[in-house]
């Protein structure tokens, strides 16, 4: 006999929130059916209608607050219902906190024989304000104005920003300016429909420490009209832009730069610190977005690796080489594999810069150089990092490093859900010493952990 779903679209219903989904949603049950809703807080009692139903589930849409969470908080953003960019700013910071832990720790309970005890999130002193990296499309409204912003929650349409509490505020002063340029000097941005038109996205990095700031246009034409004017104007308004970079991207695709960098002011990289070193940040290099909790979260990696002066470091997944370069002062050797030829031309640069000489970097897939890397350098690493994408490990790595079987394996993961399902394949060689959530993305769903490994 079938389960006939009781819960109908388009229809209202009040219920209890239970709990939070992954993506930090409300949780109701409707006669024992699963009910997602977006911006419900646990505690609450809500009116919902119905959107959209399932054969396992259903969404809902909050109506109406009846009974309110005392860890509410009226969202301090215009757009923020739409653009998707931070989905929990309806909630107090600390209530944030709690969530991602819990996230990390139900997933935990549900997966691994041992269940660990996650540590409480490391949060933000100042949680604004804080991404040093903004990559604004460039469009036009239903006027046929030029307009820049971010894209709207799953679509292509571009809702203008006022003020974003995320971004930093230099960034959006500069997409503004150009918008403005464009305006005034009869430059048209891309139509993703007819494919014409010059400037696609703005995208803005700025060094924390450092307060150097890179502008990089992306366009589709080889050329833009009055480009050394716009230059000279961006250089005269904003004297912490250090360089100015033209990136090339005709493809008809929704990656965000090409492959072909200009260089229109400046060497075409600025410079940031991160604890005790200097690293470049080129366009098309990787670097963490929030550089505060960054630093907490390597201090967290390194410390938990306990590292003796004897150690050979494994550093998979490197980018340009921040955890290793971290790792370098306590150790005897650092070995980076990173698959992004920029990242590893970074990297070393990064290596002479800081004046390293006890680390070597590869390029190449991981699951396809790691054994040859290892052969050429005759060489054992008893310490490993990995802080793999959001796909985490496949099994390849696995089985390497579960051959290879370090001493002490710290894992970085950006997707909790990955990092457990990887995590139970170390569970029978491996004691899971700590695993510790770090708000890398404050008011996001997002959480960042440090997982410490010990062989058993």
């Amino acid at each position: 006999m079938e389960n006939k779903i009781l819960v109908q679209k388009n229809r209202e219903y009040i219920v209890d929130i239970i709990d939070y989904g992954c993506d930090g949603e409300g949780i109701a049950k409707i006669e024992n059916f699963t009910v997602f809703i977006p911006g419900a807080m646990k505690g609450e009692k809500v009116k919902i209608l119905i959107v959209k139903v399932n054969t396992s589930h259903a969404f809902g849409k909050v109506i109406e607050i009846i009974i309110s969470s005392n860890a509410r908080q009226n969202a301090d953003c215009n757009t923020y219902k739409r653009c998707g960019g931070c989905n929990l700013r309806h909630m107090k910071y600390e209530e944030t906190l709690k969530l991602k832990r819990d996230m990390v720790q139900n997933l935990i309970n549900k997966t691994l024989a041992k269940k660990v005890i996650v540590k409480e999130t490391i949060g933000m002193q100042k949680p604004f304000f804080y991404r040093n990296k903004a990559q604004y499309p460039v469009g036009y409204n239903k006027n046929g104005e030029i307009i820049t912003g971010v894209y709207a929650q799953r679509t292509h349409e571009i809702i203008e920003l006022d003020s974003c509490a995320i971004q930093m505020p230099i960034s959006q002063e500069i997409a503004k300016f150009v918008i403005d340029f464009m305006k005034e000097n009869q430059i048209l941005a891309y139509n993703e429909k007819t494919r014409k038109g010059a400037i696609r996205h703005i995208v803005v990095k700025v060094g924390l420490k450092t307060n150097e700031v890179m502008c990089v246009l992306v366009t589709n034409e080889k050329t833009i009209p009055n480009e050394a004017k716009l230059v000279e104007e961006l250089k005269a308004k904003f004297p912490e832009i250090k360089t100015i970079v033209k990136n090339i991207n005709q493809k008809n695709t929704n990656v965000i730069m090409g492959d072909k960098n200009k260089i229109l002011y400046g060497n075409g990289y600025i410079q940031d610190k991160l604890g005790d070193f200097v690293f470049n940040i080129s366009p098309l290099s990787f670097y963490q977005i929030n550089p505060i909790q960054t630093e907490k979260l390597y201090n967290t990696a390194i410390k938990g690796a306990k590292l003796k002066k004897d150690d050979i470091v494994l550093d998979l997944y490197c980018g340009i080489g921040t955890i290793g370069t971290f790792a370098s002062p306590y150790v005897k050797q650092v070995y980076g594999i990173e698959i992004v030829e920029q990242a590893i031309q970074d990297a070393k640069e990064n290596a002479k810069l800081n004046k390293i000489e006890n680390m070597e970097f590869y390029c190449g897939d991981v699951e396809q150089i790691l054994e040859d890397v290892l052969q050429k350098e005759k060489t054992k690493p008893n310490v490993f990092f990995v802080d793999p994408p959001r796909k985490g490990l496949d099994n390849h790595t696995i089985q390497n490093i579960l051959e290879l079987r370090p001493e002490r394996f710290v894992y970085i993961s950006c997707n909790p859900a990955t990092l457990v399902r990887d995590l139970k394949e170390f569970e029978e060689q491996y004691e899971i010493q700590q695993i510790q959530p770090v708000d890398m993305f404050p008011f996001t769903s997002h959480v960042e952990c440090v997982a410490v490994l010990q062989l058993k």
